[in-house]
């Protein structure tokens, strides 16, 4: 900035305000992406899958066959218990 005895030229000062403008408005864009909805969810959303895609095949496997066995049991016990 200048000192109280330094004259600016007033193109200097419009292209200093031009500039902090420009600055501002990337930065207002910037927080109103982050606190959007949608866009929390999509890289939400983004981050899940990346975490999937590094998981090893077998450990889905087995997760998968354990949810399969746990779902069954819970259904035959559903039925023996509504056929009692």
């Amino acid at each position: 900035m200048a000192d109280s005895d330094t004259q600016v030229a007033p193109d200097t000062l419009v292209s200093e305000i031009e500039t902090t403008r420009a600055d501002l408005a990337r930065t207002i864009d910037a927080i109103a992406d982050r606190v959007s909805p949608r866009n929390a969810t999509r890289r939400a959303v983004d981050r899940a899958r990346e975490r999937l895609s590094e998981l090893d095949p077998a450990v889905i496997g087995t997760a998968a066959a354990v949810a399969a066995v746990a779902v069954t049991a819970l259904l035959v016990l559903r039925r023996r218990r509504g056929s009692s």
